[in-house]
């Protein structure tokens, strides 16, 4: 829809309306003759008339002259294929002069704009070589520029700028590549939840720049905050699909898997703690909600699994409950000392201590027949934090 037709859309919102051509003229203040014209598009209505034609039928002038300033996320991705379906199909300068027309006409759409930057640049080889492809190169530039100019969505313009960075590598600049990054407002190796593109541009940017110590660095911490992403997520998928007995047997394994391997027990107790307990949680729930009540091996799994719970949460208070690297990732502490808090703890010790026993005092564990078991490791948990407080009391500061 467009001001070609905006004649039709004036004949059917009179239509709708269930007025006549004379009633709207007299709205308008033009003969009867003016609005036969629009309606058959022999003419258009002056720029002046739109807001009345606009008042006339309740709509706005965008809606009127059928312009649409923002795409859906469907509109998006339809636009988006479509584009790139033509550029594998036809000669990318034809295909560039629709993709330039579809810029214009949603400059202001700029979750649109990035899609078409980022479609741009996966079609740049395309372009052939010389000036045509310099001419698409300076394209992309300028749609970010024009992003990061006018866009108040902090998302976009970081990943403006990200296209902006990959785009340098492949001219071969590294060192502007680290300055579009920089411009993101996130390190090399923050841990503030970057995006996994952002991180392995980071990882680019220096191993083009020769710089492997900072690459190194900077990957580290990006495995480091995936691998915690990993977990986390597991855990949520777990209690998403694990009414799925075989499903959820299955991400368990692969979860202990992932645990076992980066002994993250010893790595991030913490993080073994709440897996190990959300674990056991999930056990009873299933076995509960299947058979009302827990079979003798179904009991042992989820006392083995408190037992490691427990085995997590000495090992924190052992820590200092400090978050820290290992022999493997071996550059983590200076990352994390570089975070806000550093690598101390959010909550004090007592704090942490009163969560492990009140969670061994769940409703759910109700269920479980052997409570004198229960009580013991609970008993045992206490024995042996009392013993490390005496033996460290630092260790019980508020972190």
């Amino acid at each position: 829809m467009g001001v070609e037709n905006l004649g039709n859309t004036i004949c059917r919102l009179r239509r709708k309306k269930g007025v006549t051509q004379e009633t709207l003229a007299d709205f308008i203040g033009v003969t009867k003759a003016s609005v036969s014209k629009w309606e058959t598009g022999s003419t258009l209505p002056d720029i002046q008339v739109l807001p009345l034609l606009a008042v006339f039928f309740e709509v706005t002038v965008d809606e009127l002259v059928g312009y649409v300033p923002m795409l859906s996320r469907e509109q998006i991705r339809f636009h988006y294929q479509r584009l790139a379906g033509c550029f594998a199909a036809r000669p990318f300068a034809e295909v560039k002069e629709e993709w330039e027309d579809m810029v214009r006409k949603y400059y202001s759409c700029y979750p649109f704009l990035l899609q078409m930057a980022v479609l741009l640049l996966n079609h740049l080889d395309r372009a052939g070589e010389g000036q045509e492809r310099e001419e698409a190169y300076q394209t992309v530039f300028k749609l970010c520029d024009h992003i990061l100019e006018d866009c108040r969505d902090a998302r976009i313009c970081r990943n403006a700028m990200a296209v902006k960075a990959v785009l340098h590598l492949m001219e071969g600049r590294a060192d502007l590549a680290l300055e579009s990054l920089e411009q993101t407002g996130s390190g090399p190796d923050s841990l503030d939840g970057v995006a996994d593109m952002e991180g392995s541009l980071w990882v680019m940017a220096y191993l083009a720049a020769g710089e492997k110590d900072k690459a190194g660095r900077a990957a580290q911490a990006g495995m480091y905050q995936s691998l915690m992403s990993l977990v986390n997520y597991g855990i949520y998928l777990l209690r998403a699909r694990g009414e799925d007995k075989t499903y959820g047997e299955l991400l368990l394994g692969r979860l202990d898997q992932v645990m076992a391997t980066f002994d993250m027990a010893a790595l991030h107790p913490n993080m073994a703690a709440i897996y190990e307990y959300q674990a056991a949680l999930y056990l009873v729930e299933r076995e509960m909600a299947g058979l009302g009540k827990l079979s003798g091996p179904a009991q042992e799994a989820v006392f083995a699994r408190l037992e490691r719970y427990l085995a997590a949460c000495k090992q924190l208070f052992a820590d200092g409950i400090k978050l820290h690297g290992d022999d493997f990732f071996d550059r983590m502490e200076e990352c994390l000392e570089e975070m806000d808090l550093g690598t101390e703890g959010v909550r004090s010790a007592d704090s942490v201590r009163n969560s492990v026993l009140e969670g061994l005092r769940s409703p759910l564990f109700a269920c479980l027949e052997d409570q004198d078991r229960l009580q013991e490791l609970g008993k045992a948990f206490r024995g042996e934090e009392n013993q490390s407080y005496a033996e460290n009391p630092e260790s019980d500061k508020n972190l």
